[in-house]
């Protein structure tokens, strides 16, 4: 058993801190959350998280993190009113120009608005004895003669002086706004290099209620752009009744948040499924925009020198372009790595902590970025390996709109759940090449299997194409899967009728 140390200190009440809190009260006697916004025990928006009025994702595995963090916690939010269903059966996904195939394949989710998730983590921690949370603005860190260790943090009370917390880690985990480059330079140290890929995003986000007939029992529907039209939608089931919508553009084509307008933006996505469910919604807000330059990632696993107590974590390392939801996994998957650090080290090695933390977000920096490059019109280098996914991944969603075994695939891989380089395993490779040959063979084709959801309106669609239409071949292994590839998974072959 490692030694307990006495003081901590997380700087940031985001989810990224909260987590991070948590594991720290394993090993430490006392834990100081510091934040510069007044925490109460409801939900609450908060200036520290901007887009906190926007949809937010919690991928599979971030849910599976969260759990073991904080044991009963889906129960506790299943109480509040976050909606859960199957991330393939009960989830639409519009992705490429085609409606992937529904399927149960027993991975659960959970929607539910950002405050609320917030509000039941954050009681959690705050219930741990030895965590007590601080309302102050953060002024700078401390550090020993040699400037080769940080002993503490100054803050500033709202009502009081500039006071120093003395302490023997700091976690920084004060998001994209992080302080920390500043803070090196000014010790002597070297700022971390910065991966930026400028995406100009904006979004906006309106809460309705939908009509009974548009509440189709899809708790979740994800309608990605298309290098011919680069606007997306997501609309989710959340507390309450309610359903949340988001529309976004990249490059400065900004959704407006009027009624109106918001409705004719959605109905410019590429697929018209999130504009349909809106007809005769009720509106219940005025609406939000948020505004996303570009996504961040600091190199801090390349610096030569950083003082030792002191760490940096979440959206202080990375910050993702928000449309793919993977902030609170990523914080999630870093606070498990900060579990293990601490248990085999008195206070985590710097450099050790960040060449993990790397590992930690090389893949979902891969998803987000390879996604973002797809983009003709978005600036960074297309190395051979991003242009052959980016001309992969079509194809593969043209396949999952009847393969729920490829569809499946690619909703782990999202989930963080498999690494992307597992959607071009050979089996993979070849049903969708199967499926591709089928769509330009028309002898192979049969007339469209009725899908949950559609009506035959839907499949005359010309956007829909033969992807949608490219039914099971009599004979073939798996529901149209190619000679010699695995059958689909038993979940997969007990599709509901239409």
């Amino acid at each position: 058993m490692t030694e307990r140390r006495s003081h901590a200190v997380v700087l940031g009440a985001s989810m990224a801190g909260l987590l991070a809190a948590r594991v720290l009260a394993d090993h430490y006697d006392h834990v100081v959350v510091v934040d510069r916004d007044p925490l109460t025990a409801a939900p609450q928006h908060r200036r520290g998280v901007p887009q906190d009025r926007h949809l937010h994702g919690l991928h599979p595995r971030g849910q599976q993190l969260l759990t073991e963090l904080f044991p009963g916690l889906d129960e506790q939010l299943d109480r509040a009113g976050a909606v859960r269903g199957d991330m393939l059966g009960d989830a639409r996904y519009l992705m490429s120009g085609h409606r992937f195939r529904q399927a149960p394949i027993g991975l659960r989710g959970v929607v539910c608005s950002r405050p609320l998730l917030e509000a039941q983590v954050r009681a959690r921690v705050r219930a741990l004895p030895q965590v007590r949370f601080l309302t102050c603005a953060i002024t700078g860190l401390t550090s020993s003669a040699d400037r080769r260790r940080i002993t503490g943090v100054r803050v500033w009370p709202s009502h009081g002086e500039e006071r120093t917390i003395a302490t023997d880690l700091v976690v920084d985990a004060t998001g994209r706004g992080s302080r920390t480059p500043a803070w090196l330079e000014g010790l002597g140290y070297a700022r971390p290099a910065e991966e930026r890929v400028q995406i100009g995003l904006g979004y906006a986000t309106r809460a309705f209620r939908l009509r009974p007939a548009a509440r189709s029992g899809n708790f979740l529907t994800i309608c990605g752009g298309t290098p011919a039209r680069p606007r997306s939608g997501f609309l989710a089931a959340q507390e309450d009744g309610r359903h949340m919508v988001s529309v976004a553009g990249i490059l400065g084509d900004h959704p407006p948040t009027d009624l109106d307008g918001f409705l004719a933006f959605a109905r410019t996505l590429a697929m018209d499924d999130i504009a349909d469910a809106l007809e005769g919604a009720e509106p219940l807000d005025d609406g939000a925009a948020f505004r996303f330059p570009a996504s961040v990632r600091r190199r801090y696993e390349r610096l030569e020198a950083f003082p030792a107590g002191l760490l940096v974590t979440g959206d202080a390392v990375c910050s993702f372009n928000p449309v793919y939801g993977q902030g609170m996994t990523v914080a999630a998957m870093e606070a498990e790595l900060l579990r293990g650090q601490l248990a085999r080290n008195r206070v985590p090695d710097a450099r050790r902590w960040f060449r993990a933390v790397a590992r930690v977000v090389d893949a979902p920096w891969q998803v987000a970025v390879g996604a973002d490059l797809a983009y003709p019109e978005v600036a960074g280098r297309r190395t051979l390996q991003v242009r052959l996914v980016n001309s992969y991944l079509p194809q593969l969603h043209a396949a999952a709109a009847t393969d729920a075994t490829l569809a499946e695939a690619f909703v782990r891989v999202v989930g963080l759940l498999d690494r992307p380089e597992g959607l071009l395993r050979p089996d993979r490779v070849v049903r969708v090449g199967w499926h591709r040959l089928r769509r330009g063979a028309p002898w192979l084709r049969r007339r469209p299997a009725a899908q949950p959801g559609l009506t035959s309106a839907d499949h005359a669609r010309p956007d829909l194409g033969a992807d949608l239409g490219a039914g099971p071949i009599p004979g073939a292994p798996g529901h149209g899967c190619p000679p010699g590839a695995p059958a689909e998974p038993e979940a997969a072959r007990q599709r509901p009728a239409a």
